[in-house]
């Protein structure tokens, strides 16, 4: 059983994340294989976890940058590690360097999973207490809205002037993405 292979895993939440950082930890550590996932852990269904998974033969080690890379939970994360445990694989998180084959290594996965698991609760339970701080305010988030003086002075100028829209809005105060924005909807206008 000592001599089985290292298997990695990496995850990223949304496409728009890269994995490259996480998946050259894995090649540094000296993974012969390494599969991933660009999806929420949050959702039941990860392709990449689902065929690691069958991949994991009895000796095994996998391999993760970070505990919160392979589960959604507390609950989760104990789970995994008690399946695995049961199939003969072990695993190593990088970042908290733990490696449960030892029974302290196998305790502290306890101890990070329940760490992490009061962070994203905390982080949650802050976020929700800002958004109800400010909608006591009046406020319901987001940017506020360029005010329509401002988006005609700097179409003005933009049109008029030889200054670049980078000069334009740099001068007036707003964004070059929203004179685009209101350009554009002033060629549709013209043409309605």
């Amino acid at each position: 059983m000592e001599n089985g292979n290292k298997v990695g895993y990496a995850r990223v939440s949304t496409f728009a994340q890269n994995l490259d950082s996480q998946m050259d930890d894995l090649l540094a550590a000296g993974c012969d294989r390494s599969f991933s996932d660009k999806v929420s852990g949050v959702k039941e269904s990860r392709p990449g976890w689902d065929e690691l998974l069958n991949y994991l033969r009895p000796g095994d080690t996998l391999v993760v940058t970070e505990l919160s890379r392979m589960s959604r939970s507390l609950r989760h994360l104990l789970q995994i590690v008690e399946e695995l445990e049961e199939r003969g694989v072990t695993i190593v998180s990088m970042r908290e360097n733990i490696d449960t084959k030892s029974a302290s290594g196998r305790a502290f996965v306890s101890i990070m999973g329940a760490i992490s698991q009061l962070e994203r609760e905390l982080k949650s339970e802050r976020a929700a207490a800002g958004r109800a701080a400010a909608k006591a305010r009046g406020r319901t988030g987001g940017r506020p809205r360029v005010s329509t003086e401002k988006i005609q002075q700097a179409t003005i100028m933009y049109k008029n002037s030889d200054l670049s829209a980078a000069e334009v809005c740099r001068q007036i105060g707003i964004g070059k993405r929203t004179l685009f924005k209101y350009l554009a909807l002033d060629r549709v206008d013209a043409f309605s």
